[in-house]
């Protein structure tokens, strides 16, 4: 156990942490950046971070995670130079607490919810008001989703699930993951017969199949911010912020199937 919790100390225990949860990405501990990142970024993130270490040969570690997670660890003083939020929420909580710089805040990102299936299922729906979501659901069939009381992603499908009618009747069946990805997992491995995710989540697992997309007015607008934390001390913070931003990174984000929303908003 190291007797002085340096930046080195903290980021050590932190990555032994995520490693042992199966949440960081494989790259050496001795990064020039530390991100915490909503679990949904993952495969989008992770190409912009070769892109960046093959561009500049600096190299980012990233920690992903449910975004409600990561923000509680930030509070507790891990050493996150960059927060990357799935939901606004959970970065106006850090805000508030004067966790990261609000000059470096930005709106990056958009994104969709999907009901999805196995991909050999033959399930049909219509996400309208007054869909029987459960009764698609069959005798014993469960909804996976994130944690709807903290998770953006579990947060998003509940409140589009009132707004269609279809929450009551789903309430007391519905599996919660610990993050959107594990909620894809559940679906993918057949566990559950229908799940809640993002639209990019379903795009990177060929295992399951998009079922229909909740409309857009039926859940608040879903937006990923991006800050450096207070608690960050490297110029490189803001370099890798600036390319995250840049038009050099919106390929990347684009083919994983997130919107752009203007970087100055």
């Amino acid at each position: 156990m190291c007797a002085v919790l340096s930046r080195r100390c903290l980021l050590s225990l932190s990555v032994a942490a995520a490693l042992a949860a199966g949440c960081v990405s494989p790259v050496p501990a001795a990064a020039d950046v530390v991100v915490f990142a909503a679990a949904s970024l993952k495969n989008a993130l992770d190409d912009a971070v070769k892109a960046y270490r093959e561009k500049t040969g600096k190299t980012v570690l990233v920690s992903y995670a449910a975004t409600s997670t990561l923000a509680r660890q930030i509070e507790q003083a891990a050493p996150a130079d960059i927060f990357f939020s799935a939901d606004m929420d959970w970065m106006d909580y850090v805000e508030q607490r004067g966790l990261i710089r609000a000059d470096t805040r930005h709106t990056l990102l958009g994104n969709r919810i999907v009901l999805i299936a196995p991909k050999d299922s033959s399930v049909t729906i219509a996400i309208v008001p007054g869909m029987d979501l459960a009764a698609l659901l069959g005798a014993d069939g469960r909804l996976a989703m994130a944690n709807t009381d903290a998770v953006p992603a579990g947060k998003y499908g509940k409140a589009a699930l009132q707004h269609l009618g279809a929450w009551d009747g789903v309430a007391g069946r519905v599996v919660q993951a610990d993050n959107v990805r594990t909620a894809l997992a559940y679906v993918a491995s057949g566990e559950a017969p229908l799940g809640v995710v993002y639209a990019t989540d379903a795009a990177v697992e060929p295992a399951v199949r998009v079922v229909g997309a909740f409309p857009d007015d039926s859940h608040p607008p879903i937006l990923y911010p991006v800050a450096i934390t207070t608690a960050s001390t490297i110029p490189e913070a803001q370099a890798f912020l600036a390319f995250l931003l840049s038009d050099a990174a919106r390929p990347v984000f684009e083919k994983q199937g997130f919107t752009l929303v203007d970087p100055g908003s």
